[in-house]
């Protein structure tokens, strides 16, 4: 027998348990011993056969150190067939997690029994695949179609109560996994209850399939495996037989796993698992935080309030008056309010958050026992530097003082005061209580220790934290600023706004870049702009829509008014008039003879200056590999996750291929479309982005 399964007789049971730590995984020692133990029990004359697992959890999934490598026999569909075959009767006891092949056992076995705090899901279609061991074919005929399509379509997992009463599940007791196991087969037995193999079952319901297929694509911003599941699930309706079923569910299967898509959603898994992970950082130990102070009470400040408060940190947030305190309080309120709408805590919790654990002053003595702190003020260098001033006097030793700025310099704001070594920039995204992204930004004097609380904190936030040098705009804004600017130069030639936008979230953005700026408030940029004015290149193009726009006061939603019209209550805005009017105004100053765009060369630009500025990133070693800007775009910046950010997108789109085109555009603005030499290098020695992330 394999160790990754032991076997044991009890009675006419015999007893199958995984003992694969931590999570059972359904790797090929595990396949083996699960398919030995059935065939031995059958041999013995077993009358049943029971499967659970050790430790914390059932099956949890299928083997992530298998991912990409050629498959080995037993395959798990395979595996799930033998089991169904089994002429013993078959029970699952659940317990922990049931993912993905982990459920797909279970719904192989005849009889399935869990703990009340089990849970269990499909959750395939979120690494661009489908169920493919039968899942697709067996849980609707438990569940029923409709309730199938959507646990599959959308990887949710569900507890045991849910599964209970979609009948995905026959049974919920307390105990341990093996003993409320045994004691279910052996009733079983006792009953005289038949051998029921789900394969067996009448075929589910039919529902409009075409209809969900084209919804789901839609939902999915054109991410393909939910809607090519619809398909596998429709065929466990249509097709003439079981064994059919499970051949369309197999086809449909790799073809998914030979798509692009795939290797952009595994590259994105695997990177998120790997970006926190920094060799500088091995035996560093992070700083202890128990407090954390925040400076400014607005949007920003009460959304990092918020999610320090929801991480069990005590807050102490300082405003500067009165009346910004009491608004501050009422922001964090409200965000927590959200949470507690949407069952995330309880109003015990919200009354313990919003009271013996918040503290809001106007007085910055009251942040003297904080571990660490966060200023959010306003994005000026004379303000920052007023704020560290003040925190350097008041803030005890060793406390971490973070700036959460998203341009300016971290090393000059450090300089404020007379511990530098305590500085780090943590660039949150608003709102801060829901966006996942965390920027750590390193200066030049930070210590190592206090690097390493950054990521800890963010850790413990339930951030993904991406270590940043310092530049202009850091990992993500400085991106933005190169592909923003395309957007704005491939309107100025002659596209429009609404184009560049529909073009973009079809690509499967979930906004263009004018419909987020008028969401972010275009007065952002346009300080943006003029604060980089001074130094700008004379050789540089600028396009003066924008401007134009903002000079006449309309900033987008919050004026109601910017490149889209919004009106009170309805979701969403029409375009502005007004923008075709300035963007000719605009070109008639600038001599420029507007030509039609088609929609290929509007993404095609877009996405090249974004790869073309993130290879300059990397290059410069503001980002220290290609994965940290694809999370940063990724959690950031809405980049849709089944292409795996913009430079796993270049290398499955041929870096030659897009250097060839912007070389090309160069030929019309040889400033903005420079090269990046790192793209120019692998290009040149035949190598791609993901080499780089190798051993890094």
């Amino acid at each position: 027998m394999s160790e990754a399964i032991a076997y044991e007789r009890v009675g006419d049971i015999a007893v199958l348990k995984a003992q694969n730590p931590p999570v059972n995984a359904l790797g090929i020692d595990v396949r083996k011993g699960l398919l030995a133990g059935i065939e031995r029990a059958e041999e013995e004359g077993a009358k049943a056969v029971l499967i659970y697992g050790e430790g914390k959890t059932y099956f949890a999934g299928a083997d992530i150190r298998e991912f990409g490598k050629p498959p080995q026999d037993p395959y798990l569909p395979g595996l799930c067939s033998r089991i169904e075959a089994s002429p013993l009767i078959v029970v699952s006891a659940m317990h922990g997690t049931a993912l993905g092949g982990g459920l797909e056992v279970a719904l192989s076995s005849h009889y399935r029994i869990a703990v009340p705090t089990a849970k269990m899901g499909l959750p395939e279609v979120n690494l661009g695949i489908l169920p493919g061991a039968g899942g697709t074919q067996r849980l609707p005929r438990l569940a029923g179609t409709e309730a199938a399509l959507q646990m599959i379509t959308t990887g949710r997992h569900i507890g045991a109560a849910e599964a209970l009463d979609k009948g995905i599940i026959d049974r919920i007791e307390e105990g341990e996994p093996c003993e409320i196991g045994l004691a279910y087969a052996q009733e079983l037995l006792d009953a005289g209850a038949p051998r029921r193999a789900v394969g067996e079952m009448p075929a589910p319901e039919a529902v409009d399939f075409d209809a969900i297929y084209e919804a789901t694509l839609k939902k999915g911003r054109g991410q393909l495996s939910p809607a090519t599941a619809v398909r596998a699930v429709q065929a466990a309706v249509e097709v003439e037989s079981f064994e059919a079923g499970l051949k369309r569910e197999r086809a449909l299967f790799t073809e998914l796993m030979e798509s692009d898509q795939r290797q952009g959603l595994i590259h994105a898994f695997f990177s998120e698992r790997a970006v926190s992970k920094l060799p500088e950082l091995e035996g560093v130990d992070p700083r202890e935080v128990a407090a954390m102070g925040v400076v400014g009470g607005g949007t920003m400040g009460a959304g990092i309030a918020t999610a320090a408060l929801l991480a069990g940190l005590q807050v102490v947030l300082v405003e500067m008056t009165d009346e910004g305190v009491t608004a501050a309080r009422g922001r964090i309120e409200g965000n927590l309010q959200g949470a507690l709408k949407r069952g995330k805590i309880t109003q015990v919790q919200f009354d313990q958050l919003t009271g013996e654990a918040l503290t809001v002053s106007t007085d910055y003595a009251a942040l003297g026992q904080v571990d660490l702190v966060v200023e959010a003020v306003f994005e000026d260098m004379g303000v920052k530097r007023e704020v560290f001033g003040k925190l350097d006097a008041h803030c005890k030793q060793g406390a971490v003082l973070a700036t959460n700025t998203s341009y300016l310099d971290v090393d000059e704001i450090a300089v404020a005061t007379s511990r530098p070594q305590d500085v780090i920039g943590l660039h949150f995204f608003s709102p801060a209580h829901v966006m996942k992204l965390l920027e750590v930004v390193v200066a030049q004097k930070t210590a190592p220790e206090v690097l390493a609380t950054g990521f800890a904190l963010g850790k413990r936030l339930k951030k993904v934290a991406v270590r940043s040098g310092i530049c202009d705009g850091f990992i993500g804004n400085r991106i933005m600023n190169a592909y923003r600017k395309a957007a704005e130069y491939v309107v100025l030639d002659g596209a429009s706004p609404y184009q560049v936008d529909k073009v973009v979230t079809t690509f499967g953005f979930p906004m263009g870049p004018f419909a987020m700026g008028d969401l972010a408030g275009l007065d952002i940029n346009w300080a943006a702009r003029k604060r980089r004015a001074p130094t700008r290149n004379p050789r540089e193009r600028v396009p003066r829509f924008y401007e134009m726009l903002c000079e006449g006061g309309d900033f987008g939603q919050k004026t109601g008014k910017g490149f889209y019209v919004y009106e009170a209550g309805k979701r969403g805005g029409v375009p502005n008039p007004e923008v075709a009017e300035l963007i000719a105004r605009d070109q008639e100053q600038q001599g420029v003879t507007p030509r039609e765009f088609s929609d290929a060369e509007v993404l095609r630009r877009y996405m090249c200056a974004m790869v073309n500025e993130a290879a300059k990133v990397v290059g410069e070693g503001i980002a220290r590999r290609p994965l940290d800007v694809d999370m940063v775009m990724l959690f950031g910046y809405g980049f849709p996750r089944f292409w795996g950010g913009p430079l796993k997108w270049a290398d499955l789109q041929g870096l030659d291929g897009i250097l060839t085109d912007i070389r090309s555009f160069a030929v019309e603005d040889e400033f903005f479309w420079q090269p990046a030499p790192l793209l120019e290098r692998l290009v040149a020695e035949g190598r791609t982005f993901g080499d780089l992330n190798k051993g890094a």
